[in-house]
């Protein structure tokens, strides 16, 4: 009802002779700050929607993202601690009443917000320092009224990511956070996580001490969290740090068979001794799945060796991202993602806030839904979507720079044909701005052809 009414007073206001830019502009602004008005008021799972939303923010104009940052900053904040009394009553219910034999030491006062919870810092009972990350009481409950009210106020989404599938993206986040209330299944990925990066240099994954129903104990880690160095770190170690996590996600699975797929911010912390602490493996998967290698040995062809929106069609026919027998414009979709592959080309390639949002406003162009609505995304390929899409993301807030085709070849050596050759295979060859400047003058020009 408000959106009609913002719709009608828009056609008013064009009546009296504002511009319909201007009209359409005015409308998103206020459709924006009603959605974030809306998010701001979510408890159940605020800061788990805070966390996933918050890479949205890089899809919007510049005039929406600063009262977005300010909603999920107040959604991250929103969940009040636990009494005392409530947090003991918690861990009573999962550990038994007997609860306290358990620790040495422990810290009443919230730690942390946690997904769905908070934590606590306390001693164990052999005097190493945990983390104790209890569920909220009714925590469920709360849960599922949160996600209604999030896919109730979703489609305002389409009034400024007019192409975007917000339906489908509204649904992911929310079997995102639902898959966050198992903490059982947490603890296994961590231990599983914590085995195969034992005594490894670059990275240090806290040991699960225990588990038992809504409470999960683990080591504590002690180190500068990632937001802190998003914030106001130097750039090489923006860089470094950056260059880490992109190792630690494509390890896992090259490595060791597993998936993280929710490397946001919030998840890092980096070690006095420079390794990076890893937190919170509710979002975690075994990986690749059958197919993985031929899938991404398709895409690669398509956009590194010349293969084009032919390539491209065959291998999204072949792959399940388009119905069998469906028509869609290859070329306009190649036109579009092509450019998203640049990092690839190069041997570094600096990642920013305006690059991504350009590659994803061109990617959510109006102009390709037609072309969108005929793609779907095969289930199996949500938690590496996920992954790609958030690390991208924080990549982009740090600015990083760093040789990422290197370092995807060294876990997924099986690309090397795929990718084709450097663009420019002598990273100590000056850079040439004028040229530089030509090819995204090209570029811009190919895309209001395309547009």
């Amino acid at each position: 009802m408000a959106f009609a009414g913002r719709q009608a007073a828009g056609v008013g206001k064009r009546a009296l002779g504002r511009s319909s830019e201007e009209v359409n502009r005015d409308i998103q602004l206020r459709t924006a700050q009603h959605m974030f008005e809306v998010l701001g008021e979510l408890k159940g799972c605020a800061a788990k929607l805070g966390q996933l939303l918050a890479i949205y923010e890089l899809a919007l104009p510049p005039e929406l993202a600063e009262p977005y940052r300010i909603a999920l900053s107040r959604l991250q904040d929103a969940a009040p601690a636990m009494l005392p009394r409530t947090v003991h009553e918690a861990i009573a219910a999962s550990m038994g009443a007997d609860w306290r034999d358990s620790f040495q030491e422990f810290d009443d006062r919230r730690a942390a917000a946690a997904s769905l919870g908070q934590v606590h810092r306390a001693v164990w009972h052999d005097g190493r320092a945990v983390a104790v990350k209890v569920m909220y009481p009714g925590g469920r409950q709360a849960v599922e009224g949160d996600l209604e009210q999030l896919r109730r106020i979703s489609h305002l989404a389409t009034v400024f990511l007019p192409g975007a599938d917000v339906k489908a993206v509204t649904e992911a986040i929310c079997d995102c956070v639902r898959e966050e209330l198992d903490y059982a299944a947490e603890a296994e990925y961590q231990r599983a996580f914590a085995v195969a990066y034992a005594d490894d240099p670059d990275f240090y994954v806290p040991e699960v001490v225990a588990q038992c129903g809504d409470v999960l104990i683990t080591e504590w880690v002690e180190g500068t969290p990632l937001t802190r160095i998003v914030a106001t770190g130097a750039q090489a170690e923006r860089d470094r740090v950056g260059m880490l996590m992109v190792r630690f996600v494509t390890s896992g699975w090259g490595r060791h068979g597993l998936l993280y797929a929710d490397p946001h911010p919030g998840n890092f912390r980096v070690l006095p001794d420079g390794r990076l602490g890893v937190v919170d493996f509710g979002a975690c998967c075994a990986w690749p799945p059958e197919g993985f290698e031929e899938l991404a040995i398709d895409y690669c062809k398509a956009f590194f060796t010349g293969g084009g929106p032919e390539q491209l069609a065959a291998a999204t026919r072949r792959h399940g991202f388009v119905t069998f027998g469906r028509a869609f414009d290859s070329d306009a979709l190649y036109a579009v993602v092509e450019p998203c592959s640049e990092p690839f080309k190069h041997a570094t390639y600096r990642m920013t806030t305006p690059w991504l949002r350009k590659q994803v406003l061109r990617t959510t162009n109006p102009r390709l839904s037609n072309v969108v609505r005929e793609m779907t995304m095969p289930a199996y390929f949500t938690p590496f979507a996920r992954a790609a899409l958030t690390l991208v993301g924080v990549l982009s807030q740090l600015e990083t720079e760093g040789p990422y085709r290197e370092e995807i070849l060294r876990w997924m050596p099986m690309l090397a044909e795929a990718l084709g050759t450097l663009e420019d295979p002598d990273p100590d060859r000056p850079v040439d701005l004028a040229t530089v400047r030509e090819q995204r003058a090209e570029a811009a020009d190919r895309q209001m052809s395309v547009g």
